[in-house]
């Protein structure tokens, strides 16, 4: 039985009969990378963001910051315009997609997008360079996230970018991460980690549907509930202006657990999921 699988392999493995060179480039762009491909271009995208200086990844930590937080703006935007009726959600949520467009689209530094690709480089090659490295990334990344957001929120809470009808529309929709304790916000954060991370994975495959992958995959955490802790910082910073909440409540109650679930979604599951299907494959001696 085995030595027939060999040579029907071979055989499959072979260009169709009558197919020019230029017809089977053809089929090789057309087709999907390996994972193994994959891995190979989200690590070295992820090697690039390790060797960025702190001051470039401030700069486009805050530039994200500041562009996520339009998602809690559109969503204000959608809610003030419709009923109260059960499927209003689900339009609202088409919001929430619009920052992480802009930030993806625009190779923004965001925090969580980061838990795969700059993770990939330490999974490969783990050194204390590359822990080091990737410690001074999420540090920079996620201090400049949220200055961003709460630059974003000061300005909507002092009615600077919105009007007060806007304002209360975007605090009805900050309103709902009140809803959950600590442990339930870790919880819902590890999903949205998980599914953030699969954009970076997902992209170099998308060719040309790049736009799709993220509205898609942004959406689904929109509506499924699911806590995001940059997002979310600006729900989070926006109710403590507007004195729904403290200071320790929106750092250490809602903030905080989000970061570490994201990272546990992020880094901890996908991250290593996707090293660990290749690993065999890209390590020395690997089948």
């Amino acid at each position: 039985m085995s030595s027939d699988k060999g040579p029907q392999s071979d055989e499959e493995a072979r260009p169709s009969p009558g197919m020019t060179a230029d017809d089977r480039r053809a089929v090789s762009e057309r087709g999907s990378g390996s994972a193994k491909v994959v891995h190979e271009v989200v690590r070295l995208r992820g090697d690039a963001e390790l060797n960025r200086p702190v001051r470039s990844l401030l700069f486009s930590g805050f530039a994200a910051g500041v562009a996520v937080s339009t998602s809690i703006l559109a969503e204000a935007f959608l809610r003030m315009r419709l009923p109260e009726a059960p499927w209003a959600d689900l339009v609202v949520s088409l919001g929430y997609t619009v920052g992480f467009v802009i930030v993806i689209l625009g190779n923004l530094q965001l925090f969580t997008e980061s838990t795969i690709t700059a993770v990939l480089p330490i999974a490969t090659h783990p050194t204390v360079r590359n822990l080091a490295r990737l410690l001074r990334l999420w540090a920079a990344v996620f201090a400049a996230n949220i200055a961003g957001t709460f630059l974003v929120s000061v300005l909507m809470a002092r009615h600077l970018i919105v009007g007060p009808d806007q304002l209360d529309a975007a605090l009805a929709v900050s309103r709902l991460i009140l809803a959950h304790g600590p442990l339930e916000t870790l919880f819902l954060a590890m999903p949205a980690g998980f599914l953030i991370a699969s954009i970076a994975w997902i992209l170099p495959n998308a060719r040309g549907s790049e736009f799709w992958v993220i509205v898609l995959i942004t959406y689904v955490v929109a509506i499924g509930g699911f806590s995001h802790v940059v997002a979310g910082s600006t729900e989070a910073w926006l109710l403590m202006l507007a004195g729904e909440t403290s200071l320790r409540h929106a750092m250490f109650g809602l903030m905080l657990p989000a970061l570490i679930g994201n990272i546990i979604g992020g880094s901890g599951l996908f991250a290593v999921v996707a090293h660990g299907q290749v690993r065999d494959e890209i390590e020395p001696g690997g089948d």
